[in-house]
């Protein structure tokens, strides 16, 4: 039983005596909690009222003009005043204006049904990958097109109305670089010497010597070429695809050509003996607007690459082993930063055949991996197998900023964690 001395103690109230200091401490406590009860209130109400943000285009756009349509003729109505029209469009959207003239778009594409070689589908899918993680790497846009856009303009010739309708559908892109579907980036850290073509409008890779002194039809390859958007580029594909098969003239075109490049063994008119052609016989009008790339692999015959692959990766983990800059693990998104460094070890290597350096591009000319039907001087397990030689090359490049790699580059399938300071 409770004392009842102790139970009024702790039952009875006790009053005490309140400081001014308790007061004022009150009082903020309870100014402090009806701020934040409004700001609360407010902060509601603002995103209940807060209305969805809608584009508002301009009242005057380019794609309005018909004469910069591709209606009517199926993709090669004549454009004019391009470079006008262009830098318009760049005046209403002049947050594309910052670095415009290192802005790329790469364009490349198939054919528009399934392959006819069993694993064709496939390769072209590895092929698309390589050229996606090239231009992540380096902030590229890309566009794939597996439809023809003229249909009177096939094979090689089905190129040209994809990459003038390109131009159209971005105008923010000074360069549109169109890359064959069987061609793959095999140095994914080299970029463009785009300074070096500034006042140029058009490379291509070739060599000058085969062009203008033995009128060759294999002296320059059209499968890769870099175009500056412009009037110019637009002109240059009208004349060009002037000689294609959508064109009543095309089989006197296919004898022209034959007779221009003595060498070429078919009678088709094609869109490479065609850019000879215009080198040789209209090269006032268009050449000195073409640079002619021969100093790298700006695309490479895969024939002379894929065996030189494993002594440059060999070469390259020796250089790592020795400098521990080179080999830190980083972020995909600074790659470029890292690719830098590579400068002053890579100053010897030279370019292009019988350099150590990475091939920036390596085609495959010849091996047509959709079809099937390969050049008969080549075995259809030699094309796949360098094939997948090529692109586990690139794709090492890639993965060792996820931590893996392809021991062997004939097996596509398998791949290895690699250590955290690999090669050291």
């Amino acid at each position: 039983m409770k004392s009842p001395e102790i139970y009024s103690q702790i039952s009875a109230p006790v009053t005490r005596k309140r400081s001014p200091v308790s007061f004022a401490s009150d009082a903020f406590l309870f100014f402090s909690g009806a701020v934040a009860a409004l700001l609360l209130v407010w902060t509601f109400s603002t995103f209940s009222d807060t209305q969805p943000t809608t584009f508002q285009a301009p009242v005057k756009l380019v794609n309005d003009d018909v004469t910069c349509s591709n209606n009517g003729n199926n993709g090669l109505d004549v454009w004019k005043d391009w470079d006008e029209k262009r830098r318009e469009w760049l005046d209403l959207h002049g947050s594309f204006k910052s670095g415009l003239e290192e802005r790329v778009l790469v364009v490349t594409g198939s054919q528009p049904g399934p392959c006819r070689n069993p694993i064709g589908d496939h390769l072209l899918l590895r092929f698309f990958k390589n050229k996606v993680d090239y231009c992540r790497i380096h902030g590229y846009d890309i566009f794939y097109n597996n439809v023809l856009l003229h249909p009177g303009m096939h094979s090689f010739w089905a190129k040209i109305p994809v990459v003038r309708a390109a131009m159209m559908a971005h105008p923010e892109a000074e360069w549109i670089w169109w890359v064959d579907s069987d061609a793959a980036f095999t140095d994914m850290d080299f970029k463009l010497p785009l300074q070096r073509y500034k006042n140029h409008n058009f490379v291509v890779h070739g060599w000058e010597k085969l062009i203008y002194e033995k009128k060759s039809w294999t002296s320059l390859n059209a499968g890769v070429f870099l175009i500056r958007n412009s009037q110019w580029a637009l002109d240059f594909m009208d004349v060009w695809s002037g000689m294609g098969p959508q064109t009543p003239n095309y089989a006197k075109w296919g004898e022209i050509l034959r007779e221009t490049c003595k060498d070429k063994a078919f009678y088709d008119s094609d869109d490479q003996t065609g850019l000879v052609y215009l080198l040789l016989k209209e090269n006032e009008k268009w050449g000195n607007k073409i640079y002619v790339e021969g100093e790298y692999y700006f695309e490479g015959y895969w024939l002379e690459i894929v065996e030189t692959l494993d002594n440059i990766t060999a070469k390259y983990n020796d250089i790592e082993r020795g400098a521990s800059r080179l080999r830190r693990r980083h972020g995909e998104k600074v790659s470029e930063g890292y690719s830098a460094m590579w400068g002053e070890y890579l100053k010897d290597a030279g370019y292009g055949k019988f350099s150590w350096r990475r091939p920036f591009v390596t085609h495959f000319t010849g091996c047509q991996p959709c079809s099937g039907q390969h050049n008969q001087m080549y075995s259809g397990t030699s094309c796949w197998d360098a094939m997948q030689k090529v692109l586990n090359f690139a794709d090492n490049q890639v993965l060792r900023n996820y931590g893996y790699v392809h021991r062997d580059l004939l097996d596509s399938a398998s791949v290895s964690q690699l250590p955290f300071d690999y090669p050291a």
